[in-house]
């Protein structure tokens, strides 16, 4: 495993599109300008492909919508390998609504190796507008990518309120999360920056967020958006003082660059000021012997 990565993580501007073509260019200049930056890993937000939806008819129903978004899901997984490949960097490429053989359509993250291979990883937990407007189906299990890089894992949006993906992530050796998602109101955004934030402290991980800017009006279900890109750390002394180690300006578009060293992680985990990681260990015990006091 390396010791430091460089990371760019994309707060990305939805704005109507024309052609393909001209959303392959946007995301095509972001990678190549976090590339500059000497960027290793490239994060990309949950449903920043709904840009894609203004290429057909925006009078559909809602359901409809999203399932002609996935019709974009071959040229999409096209563009990302040969963006990957181009560069030589790892991209998270946010999420795509996918369709499988039997009609089911789930939320699914594409992480994609300089090579041009990739692996996926499907949201497991469902917004409330994603299973009733959208039926979207929850995928079913947690993948641990085991790159150059160290281990990664994805938990998507909704996924990172739920301490147990990223605590299984880190059992597993991930020293790196990511957390792709998509917000409409400064609430919604704040459950995912707080959670992301609370799965590095009790993990003693990374955590790169990355986050949907601007509005699509013509889109009920992402008609807006807020968002912050952050680079989350550990809260103790080797690391940044707040906690983040790097943020965006709330709903500008922009991306941010951080430097991850994966050896302080590493020492963290071993000798930190506290060690909530291992410590862990013992929760199954306590709640082993939980009981109610009736007052």
């Amino acid at each position: 495993m390396v010791e430091r990565i460089r990371v760019a993580s994309i707060q990305y501007f939805i704005r109507p599109v024309r052609t393909f073509a001209e959303f392959r260019d946007q995301v095509a200049g972001l990678v190549e300008t976090a590339e500059d930056y000497k960027a290793r890993l490239i994060v990309f937000p949950e449903y920043f492909t709904v840009q894609l939806l203004t290429l057909g008819n925006t009078h559909r129903r809602i359901y409809d919508q999203v399932r002609d978004l996935a019709r974009q899901v071959d040229p999409f997984i096209a563009m990302m390998s040969k963006l990957s490949q181009q560069f030589s960097v790892y991209i998270v490429a946010g999420s795509i609504p996918v369709l499988d053989a039997d009609g089911k359509l789930y939320n699914q993250s594409f992480v994609f190796a300089p090579d041009g291979e990739f692996g996926v990883q499907s949201k497991l937990h469902m917004t409330r507008w994603e299973r009733e407007d959208w039926s979207v189906s929850p995928g079913t299990g947690l993948n641990v990518f085991d790159t150059e890089l160290g281990k990664i894992a994805v938990a998507i949006c909704y996924d990172v309120e739920f301490p147990e993906i990223a605590r299984a992530a880190a059992r597993e050796g991930c020293y790196i999360l990511v957390a792709p998602s998509c917000t409409d109101d400064r609430q919604g955004f704040l459950r995912v920056r707080y959670c992301a934030q609370a799965r590095a402290i009790e993990n003693q991980m990374y955590v790169i967020h990355s986050c949907t800017v601007g509005s699509l009006p013509m889109v009920p279900a992402v008609s807006l958006n807020y968002g912050q890109a952050s680079i989350l750390t550990p809260s103790d002394f080797p690391f940044a003082r707040d906690g983040i180690l790097a943020e965006g300006h709330p709903n500008q578009e922009m991306m941010i660059v951080g430097e991850l060293n994966l050896n302080t992680i590493r020492e963290a985990r071993e000798s930190g000021t506290v060690l909530p990681l291992r410590d862990s260990q013992s929760t199954a015990e306590v709640l082993s012997r939980l009981e109610v006091v009736r007052l």
